[in-house]
This record gives structure tokens, sequence and C-alpha cells, in this order.
């Protein structure tokens, strides 16, 4: 990850931090956009990873796409298409990346930012953060569709309508979030989630993450039939054998993520 430079990289105990790094608002650039799609696809396939934690610099976790830079990337006929892809990628990169995505939103997330929060796993937020799709006011439309997975109706509407943002406490009333903490407590209380997570088999967490997925916009009987045949095959696993093991020695496991 030598290569990374608007996001930075630290992997500690099978937990990677990424660290998104774009002063003077983490605004996605075209750069921070290609490296987090890059690092999320390399950490799904490195095996000393097995979960993430995504967070922002400074007072801000990302203040959404970066339109100073819009103008250097799109320039001529096909561009917009291809930035509109790259975008796209970026946000499923978090979504698809095989190892679950726990989001610490420091400060304001904003448009791409709020895309970035609905796309992880596990959200927990700062009392400086907020989520708004101030894009009403710049004329554009933001991250609407990934905001639906996690606002009703009516207060994404209103959001989207109004610009207004959600600061963190409110997002904790709503559910949105797993907590909101002092800014201080922000990172221990994630990474402690993640220590949690880096605990279990990282085979079953993988396969887990992929079937939820998967199931997310299946019929409940479909949904549920996928779901048992991927129970099966975790079953099958050395990590599996090893979990009933340790349960009827009452001991801890060791997984190896086979």
């Amino acid at each position: 990850m030598d290569d990374l430079t608007q996001l930075n990289y630290e992997l500690n105990n099978f937990v990677a931090t990424l660290t998104l790094n774009s002063p003077p608002v983490n605004a996605l650039t075209r750069t921070l956009n290609d490296e987090l799609t890059m690092a999320l696809d390399r950490i799904s396939e490195m095996d000393e990873v097995r979960v993430v934690v995504l967070t922002g610099a400074g007072k801000v976790f990302c203040a959404g796409a970066d339109l100073k830079g819009r103008a250097s990337v799109i320039k001529g006929p096909g561009d917009l298409p291809a930035h509109s892809r790259r975008t796209r990628e970026c946000f499923h990169a978090i979504r698809e990346c095989a190892k679950p995505v726990i989001c610490a939103i420091n400060g304001a997330a904003l448009g791409s930012g709020v895309a970035m929060a609905a796309s992880s796993d596990i959200l927990i937020a700062s009392e400086k953060a907020s989520l708004g799709l101030p894009e009403v006011d710049v004329g554009l439309l933001g991250g609407c569709r990934h905001a639906m997975r996690l606002f009703s109706h009516s207060r994404l509407r209103r959001m989207m309508l109004t610009g207004m943002r959600v600061p963190g406490a409110e997002l904790y009333r709503l559910g949105i979030v797993e907590e909101c903490t002092t800014p201080e407590d922000l990172m221990p209380k994630a990474l402690e989630i993640a220590a949690t997570i880096a605990s279990k088999s990282p085979v079953s967490t993988r396969m887990g993450k992929h079937t939820l997925n998967v199931i997310e916009d299946m019929s409940l009987r479909d949904g549920y039939r996928y779901e048992q045949d991927m129970t099966a095959l975790i079953g099958k696993t050395d990590d599996a054998k090893e979990a009933q093991r340790a349960f009827a020695e009452k001991r801890a496991p060791v997984f190896t993520g086979h």
C-alpha cells in the first residue's frame, strides 16, 4: 500500500484502518476515488486483513464530490460517463469488499460521504458527525439511492430537498449508527468492534457478508434458501469444525481461514 497518496493504510492485529486524507475536507477526488477502490480490492485478497475500519482525517469524514477538480476530469465526450462509472465502483468496492467494513464517521459525511457510509457494514458516529445531501444547492444530485438504505422516505426527501444535515445523536436515535461517541472515543469503539470481528472465523465473516449482500433484495423464500445453502457450505470448512471442537472442549478456537 506504499503507492497510496490520499488514503492512509495501517494494519494491526488483522484490522486494516483506511483513513481518507484529501485535505482540507476529504473531498472525493479522482485520486482518492481510485485509491480507495484499489485498496479495498487488494484487501479482499489479503489474508492478513480480516476487517476494515474506514474513517477520515481531520474534522470532516468526506465533504462529497470534488467540485473544484470536476473540470479537470470532465473535459470532453465520454468523460462524464467514465467519471460516473468510477464513482459507482468506488462505493461498490466498499459494499463488495470481502472483509467487513466499519465506518467510523468522525465529521460531516456529505453526498459521496453518505454513499460511503451506506455502503459499509457497521456505522459508528462521533458527536461531531453528520450525514447530509447538499447537492440541491449546487444543481446536482448525490447518493440518494444509497441513503435510502439508511433513512425513511420522508427524512430522505427532506434531506435531499432542503440540504438538511442529520447530526450524530439523531443518527443514533434513528438507529442508523450503532453508537454516537465523543470524538475521542470514536476510533477506540470502532477498533473494539473490529477486534471482535477479527477474532471470529475469517471464512465465516467473509461468507456471511457475501450472503447478506446477495439476499438483501431477494424474497423471503429465495433469500432464506440461499442462506441455508451457504450455511451448509460454511459448515464443511475447517474453521467450522474447529469452532465446534473448541465449543465442546470449552476453549478459545484457533481459526485458519479455511
